[in-house]
């Protein structure tokens, strides 16, 4: 095997570094001992990245996405500092009597689960390559093997002791990943999606044994997991509707099995169940598992004392002439751009990247309104909107009839070279890269831009530095990149010019608005970069690194 000479700096790694350096220099001395842990898992990430770039034995095995960098530093450190930012801002709100030490409790905990996750995975990722064969020209690197191997594991060591069931999920959750869905993403992003369905399964999973085991342990043990104040909208979208449909497949897997298992009994024989069979099973047990076993559930764990949907309904017509006339809005202009979008990318000769680039402008049209107007509102609409994209993903996948072939011959009219046919993922990182921030917004925010940087990143900068440098640009940022100087800069500009318009509309709200300018041009400059120079999926990395700077 053949190794590859690659630079040790790139764009991608000085920015990632910029971006870390931010967060550590950010911090309270009370969260020293975070940030010098941050500084090790980007240390270790970049290790990592740097001998998995120069073996094509490591990206080969786990078929990564065609045309993409591993991305493995990237994915490392986005979730973790995250959380940090998410820490610095708590101990702001604590120092103001506006949070409690049981919610700084919360996100700590989540901070070194997010850590912990993806330095198995680099510990993972180390121990494939130490296990590659040493021929002659594979040696010249193996040093690089141990020495980030090596430092990995004292990483390891100091920060996940008592979380070694994470790493081991994690490990097993990206390997799943990599393998069930080749050439859909990298590696990096897989260690993203990865390092967050952990932290959102085993936050629920707290909470779950928490209530069932609340009167066998002292109420102190259980308050990090369980004692967190949950909005009602929030356990609606991030319990009930979310989780319920990413556990579905598994419960429908068990469905499916079971009722095979009973016709070979009966039949005594080897019979499968018929496709128009599995199509009526798929819907019952869908119905069934999100109107009664999911809101039970939902009801035992939250003590949510009315029906999910019910107090949906309950909730909308509490403004019905806001809500309704918003959803009205949301429906009419759906229905006229998807099938605008639709004819022209049936009939024209526009690239794929920039007709997708309208949905962006799509979405700023849809939620910077609602954001601004009803902040609440669009939080339950985000969840409903991510919920609809997962069941239809989900019979498409599978070809649930009657809709799975039409379904996939419509959704492959908006694809471009980052989708496959196995997986289409645009459309749920659009979504959410402007739904996260909104959702990590809830509770003490001093930081007003904070909820929009997922629309301001996406739907303003990401939009305008493609169109501006499809059309305009020349000056490339690499030779073998598409991304232009002139793209990048309008994208920046375009961002802060919004943001100069929104601030003052933001203030005469009443909106806490305590960021200096200086530190909000560093966060924007960042964020523009960083999408000129990563071959990661901008829509998943770019409001996260936007919303972890504009929170310190």
């Amino acid at each position: 095997m053949m190794t590859k000479k690659t630079p040790l700096v790139t764009g991608e790694r000085v920015v990632v570094a910029v971006v870390v350096s931010r967060v550590i220099l950010s911090l309270p001395l009370s969260l020293i001992s975070h940030g010098f842990s941050l500084f090790l898992l980007c240390l270790s990430a970049f290790l990592v990245e740097i001998r998995a770039e120069t073996s094509p034995f490591l990206l080969s095995r786990f078929s990564p996405r065609r045309g993409a960098s591993s991305g493995i530093l990237l994915g490392a450190v986005t979730l973790p500092s995250v959380m940090l930012s998410k820490l610095v801002q708590l101990t702001r709100a604590i120092s103001l009597h506006e949070a409690g030490q049981d919610e700084l409790s919360h996100v700590t905990m989540q901070y070194w689960a997010a850590s912990a996750s993806c330095c198995a995975i680099l510990i993972y990722l180390s121990v494939v390559m130490s296990q590659a064969k040493r021929t002659e020209s594979l040696s010249s690197s193996l040093w690089l093997t141990r020495v980030s191997l090596t430092g990995t594991v004292f990483y390891g060591v100091a920060c996940f002791v008592s979380l070694s069931m994470i790493s081991h999920t994690a490990v097993k959750l990206i390997r799943h990943l990599l393998c069930t869905f080749p050439s859909c993403a990298s590696i990096g992003e897989a260690l993203l999606v990865t390092s967050g369905l952990v932290l959102y399964f085993g936050d629920f999973l707290a909470c779950t044994i928490a209530k069932i085991c609340e009167n066998m342990i002292p109420v102190d043990l259980v308050s990090i997991s369980y004692g967190i104040k949950r909005t009602e909208t929030g356990i609606i979208v991030q319990v009930g509707l979310l989780l319920g449909l990413l556990l579905f497949p598994m419960v429908f897997r068990c469905v499916v099995h079971i009722y095979e298992t009973f016709l070979r009994k009966r039949d005594g024989g080897q019979r499968n169940c018929s496709d128009a069979a599995k199509s009526i099973l798929f819907f019952v047990s869908l119905v069934f598992f999100m109107v009664l076993a999911v809101p039970s559930w939902m009801q035992f764990v939250h003590d949510f004392h009315q029906h999910p949907f019910l107090w949906v309904l309950t909730f909308v017509f509490s403004e019905p002439l806001k809500r309704i006339s918003l959803c009205i809005y949301w429906v009419l202009l759906i229905v006229v751009s998807v099938s605008r979008f639709y004819s022209i990318s049936r009939s024209s000769k526009v690239e794929r990247i920039l007709l997708r680039k309208y949905y962006h402008l799509m979405a700023v049209l849809m939620f910077l309104p609602a954001l601004v107007l009803q902040p609440k509102f669009l939080d339950l609409a985000f969840g409903a909107a991510l919920a609809v994209f997962v069941a239809l993903e989900i019979i498409r996948i599978w070809r649930v009839q009657p809709l799975g072939e039409p379904l996939h011959h419509f959704m492959n009219a908006f694809t471009d070279h980052r989708d496959s046919e196995l997986l289409i993922v645009s459309h749920f990182s659009l979504l959410l890269g402007c739904a996260l921030p909104i959702w990590m917004s809830s509770g003490f925010n001093d930081r007003a831009l904070s909820p929009f940087s997922g629309i301001l990143s996406l739907g303003i900068g990401d939009t305008m530095a493609s169109m501006v440098g499809h059309k305009y640009g020349v000056l490339r940022w690499s030779k073998t990149g598409k991304k232009t100087v002139e793209g990048t800069a309008a994208g920046i500009t375009s961002v802060m010019a919004v943001c100069f318009v929104l601030v003052p509309v933001l203030a005469s709200m009443g909106y806490i608005l305590s960021q200096g300018w200086w530190s909000l041009l560093l966060a924007v400059t960042a964020t523009g970069m960083l999408e000129a120079y990563t071959a990661q999926l901008d829509n998943a990395f770019i409001p996260l690194v936007f919303y972890s700077l504009l929170c310190l």
